[in-house]
């Protein structure tokens, strides 16, 4: 085990070169370079930014699903000629009244496993409705399990869609994940106004476009403007909606001076669009946003492109929000901040003091008591722990990862772990040089003896730092990640660069004797 080819000690050497470089990148300012300009990140408290805990108000999506059914039973109750009276949606369930023969064919069709308006979950072994008899009355609500379904759908859409806002708004290294079945957690370091984020956030977006009435009517209802309290009887029929939305982005209009946003629909929303456009020339169109007017402008002519401009009285950064919301698309469901907290970097600076002076007393702790149990090798192990920690940072470096203060104690928790994959080697090594006279053979059944246990050791704390990552999140993710690339630095210091350095002194010292 002693011997090193060429080739690898080319490549022992390389990788040290390379990882040491990407290290010393963290100290540098450079931003130009993509390459050159990686470095690792720091987390929400060790930098400082802002917390979001957001709480997703599914009660709205479970109104709508149900205004669905209604039409889809209206429709089906028809078809299998069950007469049935005052079919309406009150407080989250669908109420009528059935004619006592019709209640048996009703239960057949609502309970048939191949019924689309109540779907059999197979998981569960249970139905996404439920219905309740009472002599002619019926009463039809989400079941538990109903409920459970479109609560993790509405959150895991919403989560996606706040994703695609903060991402677009270019915050470095966010953190959303889920907490529990209805909240979603942001963590934005260095990001201490969180302002713009809460109004992004704040919006459903759902975008329509409606036709102005002259006057009011059945068919119609009242809406304001977004910036002005005048109102406008707006038709309730939707002409295209946010959905058929391809692509949204903000401009400027030379001629007023005036920021906008350019639109273009798919090819069912251009076609809609163009039809109604064609249908209502000179009439008013209104584009709302979240049950708000943005504008109502005159029809001049027909619009078949698929193309348009939302104009109104935005500034550039408002005109960029609106084209960022559309483009992230509309969520399903209101979200409420329930908690909101703002790190300030001096607790960040704190905890980078706190962590670094620990790692540091640690460090110096573990050098000397190498060096004094160990001798000349305790300086081999001393060098292997050094580039250990520079190689450990040019992965994290590479990466681009986040350092937060568990990660730090990972780094910790490595320097520990680096150090007893050496002591096994070199008590292993004292023990062989003990009953064999060839100082090279000691050197090389210790090394092979203590594999094993080295390994060993070493690879069920990995297998841990794996779970932890996968089914961790947030600090836990942290921790595991630097615990885990320790490892393998720990393993490629103890076996290759150790390893050499302890082979090219043995050699130098095989005439001699050697104790530990």
């Amino acid at each position: 085990m002693l011997y090193f080819s060429k080739i690898k000690l080319f490549t022992i050497y390389i990788t040290i070169i390379i990882l040491s470089f990407f290290a010393l990148l963290n100290f540098t300012d450079e931003k130009e370079n993509y390459l050159l300009s990686k470095k690792v990140n720091l987390g929400l408290d060790l930098q400082g930014g802002s917390y979001l805990l957001l709480e997703v108000d599914s009660k709205p999506v479970i109104d709508q699903n149900l205004q669905q059914k209604v039409l889809k039973l209206r429709k089906d109750l028809k078809n299998y000629k069950i007469k049935y009276q005052n079919l309406n949606l009150n407080n989250q369930s669908i109420n009528f009244t059935l004619n006592k023969k019709d209640i048996e064919k009703f239960t057949d069709y609502f309970l048939n496993k191949d019924n689309l308006i109540n779907i059999y979950y197979n998981q569960y072994r249970s139905y996404e409705m439920e219905h309740f008899i009472d002599q002619n009355n019926i009463r039809i609500e989400y079941t538990k399990f109903g409920l459970i379904e479109v609560m993790n759908s509405t959150l895991n859409q919403s989560l996606e869609i706040v994703r695609r806002r903060i991402d677009e708004v270019g915050t470095k290294d966010p953190t959303i994940v889920k907490r529990g079945n209805d909240r979603i957690l942001i963590e934005l370091p260095g990001l201490e106004d969180p302002n713009r984020i809460k109004e992004l956030l704040g919006k459903t977006a759902n975008l329509t476009f409606r036709l102005v009435s002259d006057e009011d009517a059945f068919g119609t209802e009242l809406m304001s403007f977004e910036s002005s309290s005048d109102e406008l009887s707006i038709s309730k029929r939707v002409i295209v909606s946010g959905d058929n939305l391809l692509n949204a982005k903000p401009a400027h209009d030379n001629r007023s001076n005036q920021a906008l946003v350019n639109f273009s629909f798919d090819r069912v929303g251009a076609k809609k669009f163009g039809r109604a456009t064609t249908d209502n020339v000179g009439k008013r169109l209104a584009i709302i946003l979240d049950n708000k007017i943005i504008s109502a402008p005159v029809i001049n002519e027909p619009i078949l492109g698929g193309n348009g401009q939302i104009t109104g009285n935005f500034t550039f950064q408002s005109a960029t929000d609106l084209a960022l919301l559309l483009r992230s698309g509309a969520l399903p469901a209101p979200l409420k901040i329930i908690e909101e907290r703002t790190v300030g970097p001096d607790l960040g600076e704190d905890s980078i003091k706190a962590g670094a002076i620990s790692l540091a007393i640690g460090f110096f702790l573990v050098i000397l008591f190498m060096l004094y149990k160990y001798r000349f090798l305790g300086i081999i192990a001393d060098l292997a722990l050094i580039f250990n920690l520079i190689l450990l940072i040019g992965i994290l470096t590479i990466l681009e990862a986040t350092l937060t203060l568990p990660g730090i104690a990972g780094i910790i928790l490595t320097v520990g772990m680096a150090v007893d994959a050496n002591v096994l080697i070199f008590e292993r090594i004292k023990e062989e040089l003990k009953i064999e006279k060839s100082t090279i053979h000691a050197f090389d059944t210790g090394y092979k003896k203590a594999q094993s246990a080295v390994l060993d050791a070493n690879i069920t704390t990995l297998i841990s730092a794996i779970i932890l990552f996968f089914l961790g999140s947030g600090p836990v993710k942290g921790f595991a990640v630097t615990l885990g690339i320790g490892i393998l630095t720990t393993l490629f210091c103890a076996y290759f660069f150790a390893r050499h350095l302890s082979s090219f002194y043995a050699m130098r010292n095989k005439d001699k004797q050697i104790s530990l």
